[in-house]
């Protein structure tokens, strides 16, 4: 009679993608209760979690304090006595102290106790992750069965490689497979989500439901954007990406299997519309997780300051965003217009904040030093620093976070000036490049992006779009006096960097062989300025400081 009772018809899934806070364990607890309360409105049996939710993702060194992992264990407990009102079982990440060590492991949670735990096998040590310095290996899984059906539980990156733990919970009697994850985003990554998914799926013969994490974490962006394949290949739902989101799965048993019913299939944003809100979701959740109030940057009149502006207007609200000109000899009257245009617009605060006397103060104390020298790239130097000074000063004395607003073309070649454009807490477009920012640019002058608080219409001046680059140091100053044309230059820097391309390779596309030596030589040389910038929304497959990790001492050239 009991395996009569345990062999439902019928499973109700709720996948929730929701924003967890690395450190909050009593934030994220109630975030899970809360996702529990509205899966029993719902009315599902089971409520599907992301990886490492009770903690956050990812925890780096923090699960090496054992006070941590004995918070995250007694509010993993505390989320299983609130299983005993007979409402929906939980499947939850945390980090846990096991006997042989550290383990990134998922709690299967019903009836007022933990069914079974696992332990995750394949730990991630590439790019952005780094889990085998902090957690152990588990063993092989089994499947749980829950309510009388067998679930496989394999955790993230145990379905992107080849171990066999999919194959291996289908041939001892999983049904259904339920992956908890933290995959962070990057330009397409869902299409290969997806291809990974339907490898599983085919070689398991068992359909896959991938829940993912929603929000910032510090450079990483997790899009959500959870979904579910059957055993046929279909897609059976698809949520949306940067929003946190709640759905519920239907999923019936036919013939020795289970199917999903169809559900939703959320719209997925491209190209720009996706990076746009990945810098923005990335941005408002540094901003906001960190307890900043405002932000305060420079407003030049130029393309990548007015950007940074839009992102913090959308990102926070016009009424969190202060701008400030900071205006010396050789700002241009077409500058002035320019930012003043942007933040009204945007209808941002905006201050202009002269910088003639104190940049012609310190010139003034270095006078006799400097003596019988020929003016050059220091004086202009003092021009950036003392913008970043006066920034700085802002900062402390509002409490406002300066938001930096480098693009990685300028990052990778070293056109930013230490203690100065690079002073601030968080770099939104850190990791676009220059044509990437007039491409988001010109998106957003067409585009409300879901979620934002700014305005609609033109918010980055057309001048600003079209006019040529410039840092306004000196008379007459343009970018490309320095550094080759932008798409030449960015074009180079991708395959250097994303492609680790070889310069012969790289002359092979059409360029000039003298100009890849100097900007890869460039790239190598400003690597002791990127271990000084501020952290920034990772877009890109590989971005500086997570992903790539090059000596700052270093004497290779590819000649």
């Amino acid at each position: 009679m009991s395996d009569m009772i345990q062999t439902p018809e019928t499973l109700r899934i709720a996948v929730a993608q929701f924003n967890p806070v690395v450190g909050d364990v009593a934030g994220n607890l109630e975030k899970a209760r809360l996702a529990r309360e509205q899966a029993a409105q719902l009315g599902a049996d089971l409520l599907l979690l992301s990886e490492l939710f009770i903690s956050g993702y990812p925890p780096e060194d923090l699960v090496l304090k054992p006070a941590f992992l004995k918070a995250c264990k007694a509010a993993v407990d505390a989320l299983a006595q609130d299983s005993a009102d007979g409402g929906p079982g939980v499947i939850v990440g945390f980090p846990r102290q096991g006997e042989k060590g550290r383990h990134n492991s998922v709690a299967i949670i019903d009836g007022g106790r933990i069914l079974a735990l696992r332990d995750k096998i394949d730990l991630p040590n590439y790019g952005e992750f780094d889990e085998k310095r902090v957690f152990v290996e588990g063993e092989m899984p089994g499947p749980v069965n829950f309510r009388g059906v067998r679930l496989g539980v394999p955790i993230c990156e145990e379905i992107w490689n080849d171990l066999g733990v999919c194959e291996t919970l289908a041939e001892s009697g999983a049904e259904i497979l339920l992956v908890p994850n933290g995959s962070p985003y990057y330009r397409g990554k869902l299409e290969v989500r997806h291809q990974v998914v339907l490898r599983q799926v085919i070689e398991s013969g068992l359909p896959l439901l991938f829940a993912n994490q929603l929000g910032g974490q510090d450079e990483l962006v997790f899009d959500g954007a959870s979904f579910c394949f059957n055993a046929d290949k279909t897609l059976a739902f698809q949520m949306p990406q940067f929003e946190e989101a709640i759905r519920l799965s239907t999923w019936t048993r036919q013939g020795d299997g289970w199917r999903c019913e169809q559900g939703e299939i959320a719209a997925i944003p491209e190209g720009e519309e996706a990076d746009y809100r990945a810098c923005m979701l990335g941005f408002r959740d540094y901003v906001n997780k960190n307890g900043f109030k405002s932000v305060v940057l420079g407003l030049s009149g130029g393309i990548d300051s007015a950007i940074c502006a839009a992102l913090a207007v959308d990102a926070l609200g016009h009424e969190r965003v202060r701008t400030i000109m900071l205006p010396y000899h050789y700002t241009s009257e077409e500058s002035f217009k320019d930012a003043a245009d942007c933040a009204n617009a945007l209808g941002c605060h905006y201050d202009i904040v002269p910088i003639a006397g104190p940049v012609e103060g310190f010139l003034s104390s270095l006078g006799e030093m400097f003596e019988g020298t020929e003016s050059g790239i220091t004086e202009e130097n003092l021009q950036s620093r003392t913008r970043g000074t006066i920034l700085m000063a802002v900062s402390n004395k509002f409490g406002s976070m300066v938001v930096t607003t480098g693009n990685k073309s300028e990052m990778s070649v070293g056109y930013a000036t230490l203690y100065g454009d690079m002073n601030g807490g968080f770099n939104p477009i850190k990791d676009l490049y220059k044509m990437q920012v007039y491409a988001i640019s010109e998106w957003r002058n067409a585009h409300v992006p879901a979620g934002a608080l700014g305005p609609a219409g033109e918010v980055i001046p057309a001048n600003i779009i079209s006019k040529a680059p410039s840092a306004e140091l000196r008379p007459d100053q343009k970018d490309q006096d320095s550094l080759p044309p932008y798409p030449v230059l960015d074009d180079i820097l991708e395959c250097l960097v994303e492609k680790e391309m070889s310069v012969e390779d790289i002359v092979a596309r059409g360029h000039d062989t003298a100009t890849v030596h100097r900007v890869e030589h460039l790239l190598y040389l400003a690597e002791y300025k990127r271990r000084q910038s501020a952290p920034g929304v990772k877009i890109t497959k590989k971005n500086f400081g997570r992903d790539r990790r090059y000596p700052i001492t270093n004497r290779f050239r590819d000649r």
